[in-house]
């Protein structure tokens, strides 16, 4: 019982920072129609020194991992086999499409460039896939090097800056580029590397865009399985010596799907479905709060120039190719 006091102890204060932010955001929106999932990230960024304290660092590392897992889990309560009839076959082609596309261009280029190959398909990974997840997975079957650990720490960072730009830039673009409701939906979730950035984009449009975005994301986040076991496969080896494999597919993607099964069969009744709704609102408003707390604009100081131009063009590839899928398949 101890045990369990002590990490409450540990983790409340952070957490109830990125919460209070959460609130903070939620009265913005509520009394002048901004946006609650940007102003959340806004207002986390703006006190990101607050995830270097000892005091709140635990709470902002839980609020920002374990919450987000919980809300896009609990989102699945919203999700039903009938919108994934409703994407279509073309539309879930062009999301497998863009991952192999994204990781099979960044090979060619690293061969064209003679560029270290193994950083261009960890970045590639991360970013076709799912982020700092996938790059964590990736990482785990890559041959050790004295390099390994720089990368992932650079692709990490990397991808979360680009992904927090992409969050506020690419709603706007959509709409610049004329795309509705749905179009919207698939062209986020098929081109923004995190979860929680997804959902604080997809929602800050629509709640029918958050809905769809989450679950396009996760069809890509489903894709880390078979390219992680396909990396392993074709280099022959596995994780490190003595280190811990991350699952092929996450946990909260497995609860996320089996919410999504049951109603689907409509096993859930509607308070459960509001109750869940409810829940995955918050604790997702609040990760979101805590992934801006943990965004800080100086790390990016720290890499190299190359790296980041790579990860750049990568990101850019994946949007051209989303983008005219999107515009093309409608």
């Amino acid at each position: 019982m101890s045990r369990y006091t002590d990490t409450t102890r540990r983790l409340f204060p952070g957490f109830a920072l990125a919460a209070l932010v959460a609130m903070a955001a939620q009265f913005l929106s509520e009394h002048y129609g901004a946006p609650a999932m940007l102003m959340a990230i806004l207002l986390g960024i703006a006190l990101a020194f607050l995830s270097e304290e000892p005091r709140s660092a635990p709470g902002i590392a839980f609020s920002s991992r374990t919450l987000l897992r919980i809300g896009v889990a609990l989102l699945g309560v919203r999700i039903s086999t009938g919108m994934v009839q409703e994407l279509g076959l073309g539309l879930f082609a062009l999301i497998i499409g863009g991952v192999f596309a994204t990781i099979g261009a960044s090979l060619a280029v690293a061969l064209a460039t003679g560029r270290d190959r193994l950083f261009a398909f960890l970045s590639g990974g991360a970013v076709a896939i799912c982020g700092a997840s996938a790059a964590m997975a990736i990482s785990s079957v890559l041959p050790k090097r004295d390099e390994g650990e720089r990368d992932l720490i650079f692709t990490v960072v990397s991808v979360t800056m680009l992904s927090t730009l992409a969050m506020i830039a690419y709603p706007i673009l959509a709409a610049m580029l004329g795309f509705d409701a749905r179009q919207t939906g698939v062209f986020l979730g098929g081109t923004i590397h995190d979860v929680a950035q997804v959902v604080g984009a997809g929602y800050s449009v629509s709640e029918e865009t958050g809905d769809l975005a989450t679950l396009v994301k996760l069809i890509r986040v489903t894709m880390l399985a078979p390219i992680v076991l396909g990396a392993a496969l074709v280099m022959r080896r596995g994780a490190p010596e003595g280190g811990k494999r991350p699952p092929l597919v996450p946990g909260f993607v497995l609860g996320f799907l089996a919410l999504a099964a049951l109603n689907s069969l409509h096993l859930l009744p509607g308070w459960a479905i509001e109750a869940a709704s409810a829940i995955s609102r918050w604790a997702l408003l609040t990760a979101i709060a805590a992934v801006g707390m943990k965004t800080s604009l100086r790390q990016l100081l720290d890499v190299g120039g190359r790296a980041i131009a790579l990860l750049t063009a990568q990101t850019a590839f994946l949007a051209l190719f989303l983008g005219l899928g999107v515009a093309l398949i409608g």
